[in-house]
């Protein structure tokens, strides 16, 4: 489902979720297929910045838990792919075992920094290419449609640019990578220039210092993929929030209008289908 979405030639985003609640709640808002974003993953997990702190285990936990409540296809944040090549082998066995319908590895050194911050520093070129290859062989072994996207923070590494990020995406294409993720682009020029002399489906991360477009904009560029690592989980932590504090902390449940989707939680997780399960397997207590 996630190649065929690469593939055509319609822009589609893929907001990001960071638990099984949020990845049904993005589902059933229509999206067709969605993200498992490291920096979510961090932040709502681990109460912890985006600085390279959450493991394998916890990420191909978390994939296993939405690919489980939701139908579309999840993209996978793997980080730096946890190690070298070998352990990139690893992680591309362990999500794709866990249901996952593509992943992305970046070329920043470990421990890894937001993709939106100052300082990040980048392992060479070859090393990159060579998780590349690694994750290649792997997904052609166990899923070939499997998704396998590279992003390169050359543009805003120390020592980078925009001439070396472009030169790092064409040896990530020869490597295997169906997508290129170019993390910081500062403009639309930025944006044209990278399109124009790469072969790949480009994915847009649409926040922090890379210009806000509007998705007819994007495709207009020639954009495949918009994503968001972070909406979601900054509009639930905002509600929280501003719920918790209302009223000096006087809070009950929030009012819900009757026709919204959520105002009925256990209906929209499924509790009738549960209760359908119990009666037919489960015994009357005598």
């Amino acid at each position: 489902m996630l190649r065929r979405l690469v593939e055509r030639e319609e822009i589609f985003v893929r907001p990001a979720c960071y638990d099984a609640l949020s990845a049904k709640i993005l589902e059933q808002a229509g999206f067709q297929s969605i993200g498992l974003s490291g920096y979510a993953t961090s932040v709502a997990r681990l109460g912890r910045p985006d600085v390279g702190l959450t493991t394998l285990t916890e990420t191909v936990r978390m994939c296993r838990y939405i690919c489980n409540a939701v139908d579309i296809p999840v993209m996978v944040d793997a980080d730096t792919g946890y190690g070298n090549a070998i352990n990139v082998m690893r992680a591309v066995e362990e999500i794709i075992g866990a249901g996952g319908g593509g992943l992305f590895i970046e070329d920043q050194v470990e421990p890894k920094r937001c993709g939106h911050v100052a300082g990040k520093q980048l392992v060479s070129k070859e090393e990159m290419a060579g998780k590349v290859r690694a994750a290649d062989r792997v997904r052609r072994e166990l899923d070939a449609d499997f998704v396998l996207m590279a992003r390169t923070d050359a543009r805003g590494a120390s020592g980078g640019g925009l001439d070396d990020a472009i030169d790092r995406a064409k040896a990530y294409i020869d490597a295997g990578a169906d997508v290129i993720f170019p993390e910081g682009l500062l403009s639309v020029a930025e944006i044209e220039r990278f399109i124009a002399e790469t072969s790949a489906p480009i994915s847009y991360n649409r926040t922090g210092v890379s210009p806000l477009l509007s998705l007819e904009e994007l495709d207009g560029l020639g954009v495949c993929m918009v994503a968001n690592a972070a909406g979601a989980l900054r509009a639930a932590c905002r509600g929280l929030w501003d719920h918790l504090t209302l009223d000096g902390g006087d809070v009950g449940d929030p009012e819900i209008a009757e026709d919204h989707p959520l105002a009925d939680l256990d209906k929209f997780l499924g509790q009738a289908d549960m209760a359908a399960l119990a009666e037919e397997f489960v015994p009357r207590p005598i």
